[in-house]
């Protein structure tokens, strides 16, 4: 069984370098879901690279234990592109501090936070929804032929009219 860590001994932060961003690359291409998506090392780098996403590492012990990256523009603003946990560190709390994280981020500007789960991938899309998450559309044959990405959102009401940060202390 794992150990959970404390949140205190996680510390999110920005992405700094092109070696953190080749290191998150790296943790993902040996990782599901990319493995079973075929997504090769160069798209996974090209994704931690982009400076048009907002990218966050999580570190325990002055190493980096997992990231996520977030989508702050476009239809679905708010939108969790990619999650990953070190293999040693999952089932410890990294994932849930993470999400909590990029939640906290992305209900300051918007009602909702979307993310997709490859349908093959039942163990995240069963963490995914003890945080709350719903499904709300199937897309088949999206990525990979024969498989379908399940797109999930956790919302606190509609767009329009939503008030951000002082909706929610108000």
């Amino acid at each position: 069984m794992k150990i959970r860590h404390p949140p205190d001994r996680i510390t999110i932060r920005p992405l700094t370098d092109d070696a953190e961003a080749e290191f998150c690359a790296a943790l993902m291409e040996h990782s599901e879901p990319w493995l079973s998506l075929g997504t090769g090392h160069r798209a996974l780098l090209d994704l931690m690279r982009n400076a048009a996403r907002e990218r966050y590492v999580a570190s325990l012990d002055s190493r980096i234990a997992g990231f996520v990256v977030i989508n702050m523009s476009g239809p679905l603003a708010g939108y969790i592109q990619t999650i990953c946990v070190a293999p040693e560190d999952r089932s410890a709390g990294i994932g849930r501090e993470l999400m909590a994280h990029a939640e906290a981020r992305i209900f300051r500007e918007t009602a909702n936070v979307f993310l997709m789960v490859s349908d093959f991938n039942t163990a995240a899309r069963g963490f995914y929804e003890r945080l709350g998450y719903r499904a709300i559309a199937e897309i088949p044959e999206f990525l990979i032929a024969g498989r379908a990405e399940i797109l999930m959102r956790k919302t606190r009401g509609p767009i329009r009219g939503y008030a951000g940060q002082s909706a929610i202390n108000g």
